[in-house]
């Protein structure tokens, strides 16, 4: 027994567990004794948690180890967090903002073009897709709106008095109602520039001046002491053009006079094509001719053969001039062909004035026949017509789509001039001291300039401007800096006149039957068709792999492949050709299925 009792007593001292050092997450709920040795119960427990802690810890880190790492995406944003996006990708952007910014219909790519054009082709229309994206998605930033004038209960907002508007508004809106008595030399032609900062003025007895007439600052005047016929900016407000009683001048904005053009002799209008830096002018001896400013060389001189022109306008869309004729017609002229591209008969009297809108849909016409005609130039069909009781002598169109219209010494203001039911009821009416001889509204402003007998009057007209502007290529704001780089970006690039016809987006599209009788040309001249593709030449290859046999077979092959893809693109176009067909006859049938079709095969 004692034996026994000695072999139970263990040879080797137990040692004490040593305790693990606490971790930056562990929570010391317990207290040390002041002796420095803690309870054995409060001890066990402490170690317990330890342990506990450490293996949670490690599990923790072992965890992303543990699995594949998920593949992350390049766009894919990466999240301190590593959260992921609950709504990933752009925000979808609305179909109507994407209409508003659209830049005419996307051309096919025709079948015969080439490698090179089809890749062109596709580039440009994935950046025009992109800006047109951009500027949808931009358009939160432009917060400003367009207004209208609301009369009070039963009120009639024609009957409102410009000084009652005038006084309503802030000191700013205000100031722009302004009226300058110019008595002695008129009556005044008038011309807002590009950026609508700065008014040119030109009365008949040879007056001629520009002001910046936001703040009212004079910046040039001179007599020219002769009759002056019509005033107009060039490209910026430093240079503008004055068609005096026999040749065309052009001043800086002091006053000093730059050139005199003797070969533009009897101007009476003048347009000018700011992308194309092309001066337009009619004379009275029927002629239109074009004017390069930018390296003062004359482009086209065409005599219409319609006899006195004072009735001009230019399509901003594609810069096509508008002419009416004593006989009632209204033609459309290009620098690029001596005959007019369209003719229309719009009145059975003179033309008097015409006015086109910014996006070159619909003109406005009024003749001696005392009518107003409204036309959609797309179909080249009027709209309607209105009658007013003395004829409309001058026209102007906003940037909203306001139409003012001066009878005599009465300025009236319409509104929705494009709708079904043809204009009855004035949106807006002044009356200024004189006959009314221009009308010009604002650019960006909702100020209708007047030209009369006594002088200049600016009258306010809510809802008429554009209320946001593309500071890249107008900026009212601009300083002579800006100015300047503007003026050499758009030198770069300027349009050539020979672009200019009824249909811009015929530049995308391919002169089939050209290309045809060049191709043709070609062949003739070189003995043999330079795009024809070249035969198949086998190679010389070593070890007897070049015996006739195997030549034979490698031709053969070629020859199959070559065969397979023109089989597979032929019928491909099959293909598509009676998809198309089926598209036409499912437009043709409307839809509606009748009791035959069960008789179709």
């Amino acid at each position: 027994m004692a034996e026994q009792g000695l072999l139970t007593v263990p040879h080797v001292e137990e040692k004490k567990k040593k305790r693990p050092p606490k971790r930056y997450w562990e929570e010391t709920n317990t207290q040390q004794s002041k002796g420095g040795e803690e309870p054995t119960g409060e001890k066990e427990k402490s170690e317990e948690e330890a342990e506990q802690a450490r293996g949670t810890a490690k599990q923790k880190q072992k965890s992303p180890r543990d699995g594949p790492k998920p593949r992350r995406r390049k766009n894919e944003p990466s999240f301190v967090s590593r959260k992921t996006d609950p709504f990933p990708g752009d925000k979808p952007i609305p179909v109507g903002k994407l209409q508003k910014y659209q830049r005419g219909e996307q051309n096919k790519v025709p079948r015969e073009a080439g490698k090179k054009l089809k890749e062109a082709l596709k580039s440009s229309r994935s950046l025009s897709e992109l800006a047109q994206k951009q500027a949808a998605r931009f358009d939160v930033l432009l917060p400003e709106d367009a207004g209208f004038l609301e009369g009070e209960d039963g009120e009639d907002t024609c009957f409102i008095a410009q000084e009652d508007i005038a006084d309503a508004v802030d000191l700013t809106s205000g100031a722009k109602y302004f009226n300058l008595h110019l008595s002695q030399f008129g009556p005044y032609r008038l011309d807002y520039s590009k950026t609508g900062r700065h008014l040119l003025l030109g009365g008949r007895r040879g007056h001629v001046t520009c002001i910046d007439w936001q703040t009212k600052d004079l910046m040039c005047e001179v007599n020219v002491m002769e009759t002056v016929n019509d005033v107009k900016w060039l490209h910026t407000e430093a240079m503008f053009a004055v068609a005096q009683r026999k040749w065309l001048y052009i001043y800086d904005s002091k006053g000093v006079e730059l050139h005199c053009v003797k070969k533009f002799n009897d101007v009476l209008r003048m347009q000018f094509l700011p992308y194309h830096f092309l001066l337009a002018t009619a004379s009275a001896t029927g002629f239109l001719q074009y004017l390069d400013v930018s390296i003062g060389k004359e482009i086209a001189a065409i005599p219409t053969k319609m006899g006195r022109l004072d009735v001009m306008m230019q399509n901003p869309y594609n810069a096509v001039i508008h002419l009416g004729h004593t006989n009632g017609t209204v033609s459309l002229w290009s620098p690029n062909q001596r005959e007019p591209l369209v003719k229309m008969l719009c009145h059975r009297g003179a033309v008097r004035s015409l006015a086109l809108d910014k996006t070159g849909t619909y003109m406005v016409t009024s003749g001696l026949d005392r009518k107003l005609k409204v036309y959609d130039i797309r179909a080249f069909k009027p709209l309607h017509s209105s009658f007013l009781p003395a004829g409309a002598s001058c026209l102007s169109l906003s940037q909203r789509g306001l139409l003012s219209a001066a009878t005599g010494d009465v300025v009236q203001v319409y509104q929705n001039v494009w709708g079904s039911c043809p204009v009855s009821k004035p949106y807006m009416a002044h009356r200024v001291r004189g006959q009314v001889c221009g009308l010009a509204f604002c650019p960006f402003e909702d100020v209708l300039g007047i030209g009369h007998g006594q002088g200049f009057s600016s009258m306010i007209v809510p809802g008429a401007g554009e209320p946001n502007f593309d500071a890249l290529d107008s900026n009212p704001f601009r300083c002579a800096r800006q100015r300047q780089e503007w003026e050499v970006k758009a030198l770069l690039e300027k349009l050539q006149p020979e672009l200019i016809g009824m249909d811009p987006n015929m530049l995308s599209k391919i002169d089939q039957v050209g290309f045809e009788t060049r191709h043709r040309e070609q062949v003739e001249a070189l003995g043999y068709d330079p795009l024809q593709p070249e035969k198949f030449k086998p190679r010389n290859r070593m070890k007897g792999r070049s015996s006739a046999g195997s030549v034979e077979k490698r031709k053969k092959k070629v020859a199959h492949v070559d065969q397979r893809d023109v089989i597979k693109q032929s019928v491909e176009e099959k293909m598509q050709r009676q998809k198309e067909l089926e598209e036409k006859k499912k437009e043709c049938d409307g839809g509606q299925k009748s009791a035959l079709d069960r008789f179709k095969k």
